[in-house]
């Protein structure tokens, strides 16, 4: 079936005129696949709206995918063209060889699980020689992850006007559009305890002996879990060179989450670990922070519940005007809502929602987003001032 809207190269994705849209993908391990079914349910609403064919994607309709962590992996496969369905296979096969606990990796000296079927799935999946600036992918991208030498997070994107996009050989400078992909996606993913960094070279030097690497981890211990908030800043401040006008009725960001974690649970089997503890404290924390901005900022069908304080801030726009409409996705891993959404789950298996490794889990989480989804995915959290141009 051929369309009936115009597909835009991922250099008219940036440049073009008209109304913009982003989505963004939190990171949360194996709970990806709660993501996924969320993205199913959008991308047939969207392939309705478009009276479109099978060959509808995501990319093209969101100018800017944007993923954390697990999220990185879904974003940047959703990038090359890839439909949700066939994200969905690989995730779940990726799931079932990667996170495969060894009895000699405890977490503490070593990290849990060993990349190197990782790494070999990503090359499989995103193309061993696909770069970050590839002007084969489908539309703009931009992937979170921290520098743990520096300590400073680190937002990779395939702007192709971007300030470190292209390489400076008068400097040795190594190019944002020279890294391989999938070693990107993979230091997106590169969670402390469960993986080990991944090593970068920012600077190639006058030989290999001075070149400069970075150490690399999972973009999910910045603020930006939920790369919502960074993909507006990308999207709109001077120093990234995207420069998309803000506006109710210029951008839509649509934000999808892996499950909330039940408090009175524990995350995973390296919760028992003091630091590991407090670094999951703190995600939630700056996930809390991300969502009351993004909702302080912008207006939207799809508001959620911040605190018993704050309620879900209607009326609180921190601006004359709304910066942009918004639709927030998730869902709560709580046993009275997992049981609202599937009864009969047993109640170990409940408990065992929250953490980000459980591979026995995956076929239930998949069904619980899929069945939040049908409840949260709506047409009219898609307005038709976002929807693409004919041909």
């Amino acid at each position: 079936m051929p369309t009936n809207y115009k597909i835009k190269t991922r250099d008219e994705h940036f440049s073009s005129d008209g109304p913009k849209r982003i989505l963004a993908l939190d990171g949360g391990g194996l709970k990806g696949i709660v993501t996924l079914g969320f993205l199913e349910r959008i991308e047939n609403t969207l392939r309705e709206r478009h009276a479109a064919g099978d060959d509808f994607r995501l990319a093209h309709y969101f100018d800017l995918i944007a993923g954390t962590s697990t999220g990185a992996i879904i974003a940047a496969a959703l990038a090359t063209g890839m439909s949700v369905s066939e994200v969905t296979q690989y995730y779940l096969s990726m799931g079932e060889k990667v996170f495969n606990p060894n009895w000699f990796r405890k977490g503490i000296v070593r990290a849990r699980y060993d990349d190197k079927k990782l790494r070999t799935l990503l090359k499989d999946v995103l193309g061993a020689d696909t770069k970050l600036g590839d002007p084969a992918l489908r539309t703009g991208l931009l992937l979170m992850t921290k520098r743990m030498d520096t300590g400073s997070p680190w937002p990779l994107g395939n702007n192709p006007r971007g300030r470190y996009f292209a390489r400076a050989p008068e400097k040795d400078r190594v190019g944002n559009a020279d890294y391989p992909l999938w070693q990107v996606v993979r230091a997106s993913t590169a969670a402390p305890a469960f993986f080990d960094p991944e090593t970068l070279i920012i600077n190639e030097g006058s030989s290999r002996k001075h070149a400069v690497r970075g150490s690399f981890v999972d973009g999910g211990v910045t603020p930006f879990n939920n790369p919502a908030l960074q993909a507006f800043m990308y999207a709109t401040l001077d120093g990234y060179r995207v420069n998309w006008p803000t506006g109710a009725d210029q951008m839509l960001i649509v934000s999808v989450g892996t499950g909330n974690s039940d408090p009175e649970s524990k995350p995973s089997k390296l919760a028992a670990q003091g630091a590991v503890k407090a670094l999951l404290s703190l995600m939630d924390d700056c996930a809390v922070l991300v969502e009351t901005m993004m909702q302080w900022m912008s207006s939207g069908a799809k508001v959620s519940h911040i605190d018993r304080e704050l309620g879900d801030l209607r009326g609180d726009l921190v601006a004359p005007a709304p910066l942009f409409s918004y639709a927030r996705y998730d869902m709560s891993f709580e046993p009275d809502e997992v049981n609202r959404l599937k009864p009969g789950l047993p109640e170990k298996t409940i408990k065992s929602l929250s953490a980000m490794d459980e591979t026995k889990n995956l076929l239930v989480w998949k069904e619980l987003g899929e069945l939040a989804a049908r409840e949260q995915v709506e047409s009219i959290d898609f307005p038709h001032k976002f929807d693409l141009p004919p041909r």
